[in-house]
């Protein structure tokens, strides 16, 4: 049985995180599934409130600026809550250059998070994870059983807050869902500082005619899903039954290298822009990430629904329609290699 987004209808749902890139898209596609409320936490250290304009024009919609580290805070937000969708961390460079806060944000944070979720009863604990946990590819496509050994502290921290999750099912029957996004790209991703994704970075720099910064050969490869499809994955998998006590990747099962994305954006951007130019490999870098979803699909019947390259025409798009000029975003990136 495949249960459908319809079952959060009338829901209260609270996301952490969900002023950031994939918790703002996670919002809006839970007001579409007719939720009562969405309760958003988010410190907004990375998150931005104008990610969440539609929403918060939307009165099921309250955001509490609080860190999900802050107990006494975050406590009472989580009463009569049916649904935690747990996306609050701190990224991969972050963790080169702060293991320690890094650490305490994603682990220590999730900890504490099960254990009010526990105490207050809450319905179902969705942790979103990262496919960071693998560490790079030693078979593909990768199922949920392919060894974990991440290269980051990120990575390491991701996996212990998966476990934490994990134990707080079998130990006191928290109903949890852990889930593996692997890299999702899309409108509201960063291209700024130390969150400063590849994509947005690239076509940042294209729309200023800067070649793209690739660290290593490029060969490096990525499985790449839509925001959209991303938020309807977490969904679907935090509607179904059947995903409780699972550890499930999500993906879209497209090997795509770096070299190539960034041919790709600098021929949908201008062809004049100038070749990448290459740097010394970044600390930590996973080298290959290909899904098997094999899970997903059988838990959901979930599909992703957009093509890469009509994303990236879209992401394209969507950053040549910001307010904010190409030269002073180019000016937020930070061009160097974080831990090096």
């Amino acid at each position: 049985m495949h249960t459908q987004t319809s079952a959060l209808a009338g829901a209260t749902v609270l996301v952490t995180g969900g002023a950031g890139f994939i918790g703002s898209h996670l919002v809006d596609a839970l007001l579409a599934a007719d939720v009562a409320k969405v309760q958003v936490v988010d410190n907004l250290v990375n998150g931005r409130v104008e990610n969440l304009a539609p929403a918060l024009e939307d009165p099921r919609t309250d955001l509490a600026v609080v860190d999900i580290r802050d107990r006494a805070a975050v406590t009472p937000l989580l009463q009569g809550a049916d649904v935690v969708m747990h996306l609050a961390c701190l990224g991969v460079r972050h963790s080169l250059h702060d293991p320690v806060e890094n650490h305490s944000v994603n682990a220590e944070g999730t900890l504490h998070l099960l254990q009010a979720a526990r105490r207050e009863r809450v319905g179902r604990f969705v942790h979103v994870s990262s496919s960071e946990v693998f560490g790079t590819a030693q078979t593909v496509p990768m199922d949920e059983r392919h060894p974990t050994w991440p290269e980051t502290v990120y990575g390491a921290s991701k996996l212990a807050g998966e476990a934490y999750a994990r134990a707080h099912f079998r130990t006191y029957g928290l109903p949890v869902v852990v889930v593996r996004p692997f890299n999702t790209y899309g409108p509201r991703s960063h291209f700024e500082g130390d969150s400063g994704e590849v994509i947005p970075r690239t076509i940042v720099r294209a729309m200023c005619s800067k070649p793209a910064l690739v660290f290593g050969d490029g060969t490096q490869t990525r499985d790449f899903t839509h925001v959209s499809d991303t938020a309807a994955g977490l969904i679907a998998l935090a509607t179904c039954e059947e995903a409780v006590g699972e550890t499930v990747n999500l993906g879209s099962g497209s090997e795509t290298s770096i070299n190539d994305l960034v041919e790709l954006i600098r021929q949908q951007v201008d062809a004049d822009v100038p070749a990448a130019v290459h740097a010394e490999d970044r600390p930590g870098d996973v080298r290959r990430l290909l899904v098997d979803d094999t899970l997903m699909r059988k838990l959901t019947a979930f599909e992703p629904r957009i093509a890469f390259e009509d994303g990236i025409e879209e992401l394209v798009s969507w950053f040549t329609q910001r307010p904010e000029s190409p030269e002073s975003m180019l000016a937020q990136i930070e061009d160097r290699n974080w831990g090096a």
